[in-house]
């Protein structure tokens, strides 16, 4: 249970993370972070750290429910 649980939390920081590093390039607009570099950057550490989170959970589930 715990791993799906990073799973999921390592997804949803890694899509927040994608969002927040898009709007700080300027692909995303309507927002104060829209073209600021600080939130590229912050959201790239968001998606590191979300796949840091989730890939490990997940090959440690994928381990676990082999036959």
């Amino acid at each position: 249970m715990k791993n799906w649980l990073l799973i999921a939390g390592g997804a949803v920081l890694v899509l927040v993370g994608a969002l927040w590093a898009l709007q700080g390039l300027g692909y995303v607009g309507g927002s104060f972070m829209s073209g600021a570099k600080e939130w590229f950057v912050i959201g790239l550490v968001a998606v590191i750290a979300g796949l840091a989170l989730a890939v490990p959970a997940l090959r440690r589930q994928l381990r676990s429910s082999r036959p």
